[in-house]
């Protein structure tokens, strides 16, 4: 028996050992590669809840003009489309309210103002002038466009200023939903 195989299987047994702290660090190494990702992928996230504030805040603004302006179908003459116009944004006033305070407690604030000029600018370009139309005037009063059919007043779109503030950004937009989905 000779103690060259021992001396063989020491050299051996020191070099696994080695290989083992190896693989060890590469280990850490990989985990610590993934808590960062994991790190970065959390600011992105935000981002994307971001856009989605802004993209809920528009729906739901459609879905209250649009609630308003059926209520008010055939409610007005054409005369009285200032009247119609007070109606609508009292109408819309609370549900304006309600998205302001929608989100508060999870830190996405909404501001929505009346927006007269988006308004003018949507009339202008969706209630075309001349012979052959097939509904009477368009006018925009207050950030509320509306359009004589039959002797009555509808609404068909409401402009608005929308802020959309979250703890990482403030998104301004001016949106202007039609009446009609």
């Amino acid at each position: 028996m000779s103690r060259r195989p021992t001396a063989v299987t020491d050299d051996r047994r020191g070099q696994m050992v080695l290989l083992a702290g190896v693989v060890v660090a590469l280990a850490l190494v990989a985990m610590l590669v993934a808590y960062l990702q994991l790190g970065y992928h959390a600011d992105v996230r935000t981002a994307a809840v971001d856009g989605e504030a802004a993209a809920d805040g528009r729906a739901y603004l459609q879905r209250a003009t649009h609630d308003a302006a059926r209520a008010l179908r055939s409610n007005f003459t054409w005369s009285e489309r200032g009247r119609a116009v007070t109606e609508a944004r009292n109408r819309l006033r609370p549900r304006i309210r309600t998205l302001q305070r929608s989100r508060v407690e999870s830190g996405v604030a909404y501001t929505v103002a009346f927006n007269g000029t988006a308004a003018r600018q949507w009339a202008t370009a969706n209630c075309p002038d001349g012979p052959g139309r097939e509904f009477g005037s368009c006018a925009a009063d207050r950030g509320v466009a509306v359009q004589e059919r039959g002797g009555r007043t509808l609404v068909l779109a409401v402009g608005y200023d929308l802020t959309v503030t979250t703890d990482r950004e403030t998104v301004r937009l001016t949106v202007v939903t039609p009446a009609v989905k």
